[in-house]
This record gives C-alpha cells, structure tokens and sequence, in this order.
C-alpha cells in the first residue's frame, strides 16, 4: 500500500498513537528522507514534506478534541519531532517550531472567540504558524522588544525588524512579540498573531548556513496591521515562563535525539557489515559504537526527566512550577546538554564509519547530520543560556 492509499484518521476519532507514530515514520522513509538531500543543497523549504504531514493532519496535532485537532499531549508531540529528526533535521526543526506556536495558542489563547475560531481554522486549513521573537539591536534575548503595539481605537500596528524568522514565506501566521505599548519597558511584552492577509515581509538577509538549511531563515522587516483581539490575552512574560521556554527546548532537543539516532543507526549498520565480513569476531570499532550509544542514551534521559517534570506541572496547572527558577534552569540545561551531546554521538558515528561517513555519496553519509548538528548549540547560543543559568544559580534557594 502506498502512502497515498493509507487511510487518514478523522480528528474527531481517538487517535491511535502508535499507529499515528508508525505513519509518521512511513512519511519519513517514503517523503522527507528522500528530499531531504536536495532541501540541505539548495536551503529550499520542505514542500513535500509538509504536503504529506498536513495530509495527516498533523500540524493540529496538538490542538484539543473539542477544536477538532488530535489533542495529543506534550510527550506526544515529543516523540513525533523524534521521530522526524531521523530523515531530516530542517524538517523535524520547522514542525518543532510550528508546534511551539501551536502551544502557546493553545496553553493562552482559547479563553477568547477569535482565538478559538482560531484553533478550528488551523484544524481545517492546516495552517502553519512561524514566530518572530527576536529583533535587530537586542540580539538574541526574546525577553526584550524595541518595537511596540501601536493600537488605534481597536486595531492596531505593528514594525519589526527581526533578524531571523524560520520559513517566514511559508507560513500562513507568525505569532510576534512587541512590547505592549509605546510607554512599555521593553521585557513589558505581549504577542501577537499576524496572519499572511495582515502583514507584509521585506526581506532583510540571505539563508546560506552551514546546517538547518531547509530552515529558510532569513532576517525581515515586518510590518502589520489588525484587530486587537489578535492580541494574546496573557502578559508574554508567562506565556514564555509555562509555554515558550520550556516547549521550545523540549522540542528541540526531541529533534537532535532523533538525529542522534539516525547517526547511531548508520553506526551500526557499518559495524553489522564488519562484523558479516569475519564472523564471530567482534570489529574494533564495536566499542566505539558502545560508547555512542551511552552518550545517546545520556540525552534521552535528561529529555525523559525534563519532559516528565513538565507534563506534570501542566496537569497540576500551577503557576509557580513554571515560574522557578529551579524548573528554569533545568530546562536550559536540557538545551545545552542535548546540543552539545548531538554533535558528540554524530562525531563518534562519523569515525566508525569511517570514509563511508565521510563521503557525501554513500548510503552512511553523515556529513548534512553534522552540520545540522553543530547548529544546535548556536541556535539561542548556548553561551546565553550558561549566563541565564549563572544568573538563576545566584537567586536559586538551597534546598
């Protein structure tokens, strides 16, 4: 049976996970492996990729029942970029992202009719939503905005200056952080939902990168326009502490597991077919797989505790869980720990392949897994992130 032929669940029908997990995995062998090559060469955006997951209406995946979305829960969505991240980073990264948005929508904004006309619109249309959250002359940190909500009566503008927007071309929505007013200081922030009828994009830079080339993220000039009710209804102060932060790291790294794991898959294949050529001999390079596989599990296991702290805290729906600074700096250390580790298991798969590694026309290439996986630690740069943790240790409690 082809991919085409496979019959697509209806949302309102409880979804069979695993099934739903399996499908995603056929998508990545049939569809995304196979572009994934010529996405990396040409920094092109995915098409086929994401035609074959709207088809599975996965981009709603993490909208509630109610909304008509899957309603899957954090841990899911996890494990669905894990999945993505063996046949191609650039894919798994711009899912990663979208859900994120998704999550911020759906943690903060259902409370209000737009927003849940909202929810039913990205369920039918399967719209993909980007973020502009970081902005020319404050670097990377997303907790400070220049550019202010300009509100007239009940509409209101919008100018930013953003030095990078993943897939901003593509998207059918970005969610943008601005602070909340002309008078605001600038950590005062709120977001806001653009959709592609309210804004205009100029474009700002070129996306010629060493990894995450599918990203298409170039910087843009973005100007819009409104109705206040597209305004989240929540301080984004919060919406980063319970949402943002701590989805985006969790996200991420489910990704660079799921790479990890793809290198350690091509590992392995390369030492079966030593191991076939002298059988009941162990091959040298063996242990070397055996060390990759402690780093990889290494990362598992810190994104298992991280995920498993967060899950519980939204079915307690505490406030003061996301607001600790305990909770913050463990989900920092998951992003540094997580991006470190990913190049260290690519390398490590890299030498037991050896030149089949190395080369870029062989059925063991790791080359794009490198390049992809070193962006990990420059992406929200891991040194920002020591110097938030730094920052924490000093006001964090003992005990």
């Amino acid at each position: 049976m082809t991919l085409a032929q496979k019959k697509i669940i209806p949302a309102h029908v409880p979804v069979d996970f695993e099934a739903l997990l399996e499908r995603v995995h056929t998508i990545g062998a049939e569809v995304i492996c196979p572009a994934a090559i010529e996405v990396d060469r040409d920094a092109r955006f995915p098409t086929e990729s994401f035609a074959a997951l709207r088809a599975e209406k996965l981009l709603s995946c993490y909208v509630p029942v109610e909304f008509g979305g899957m309603g899957l829960d954090i841990t899911q969505v996890s494990r669905l970029c894990e999945a993505l991240g063996h046949y191609c980073a650039s894919t798994a990264m711009i899912f990663a992202m979208h859900q994120i948005q998704v999550a911020c929508l759906v943690h903060h904004a259902l409370g209000t009719p737009f927003f849940r006309d909202y929810a039913r619109q990205m369920v039918a249309k399967q719209l993909l939503i980007a973020s502009a959250t970081t902005e020319l002359g404050i670097g990377g940190d997303v907790r400070s905005s220049i550019c202010a909500v300009k509100t007239v009566g009940d509409h209101f503008t919008l100018e930013k200056q953003a030095p990078v927007i993943s897939y901003g071309e593509m998207a059918d929505a970005i969610l943008v952080t601005a602070r909340k007013d002309d008078e605001a200081a600038r950590s005062d922030q709120v977001q806001v939902l653009v959709r592609q009828e309210d804004y205009s994009l100029k474009q700002l830079s070129k996306w010629d990168t060493l990894g995450f080339r599918g990203t298409c993220s170039p910087g843009f000039e973005l100007k819009s326009m409104g109705h206040i009710e597209q305004i989240l209804p929540v301080p984004y102060a919060f919406i980063h502490s319970k949402t943002m932060h701590p989805v985006a790291h969790i996200l991420w790294a489910s990704l660079w597991v799921g790479l990890a794991g793809d290198a350690m898959h091509r590992a392995r294949q390369m030492v079966r077919q030593e191991a076939r050529k002298n059988p009941g001999v162990t091959p040298i390079n063996a242990t070397r797989l055996a060390e990759a596989d402690i780093v990889l599990n290494t990362m598992k296991s810190t994104l298992a505790a991280t995920l498993d702290e967060y899950a519980q805290s939204l079915g307690q729906d505490d406030p003061e869980a996301f607001a600790n600074f305990g909770f913050a700096i463990r989900v920092n250390s998951l992003k540094i720990t997580c991006s470190t580790l990913v190049v260290d298991v690519v390398q490590r798969a890299m030498i037991i392949c050896g030149i089949q590694g190395f080369r870029n026309d062989s059925k063991l290439t790791l080359g794009r897994h490198l390049r992809d996986a070193i962006g990990a630690g420059v992406m929200v740069n891991n040194d920002r992130i020591l110097g938030q943790n730094a920052t924490m240790q000093i006001g964090l409690r003992e005990g």
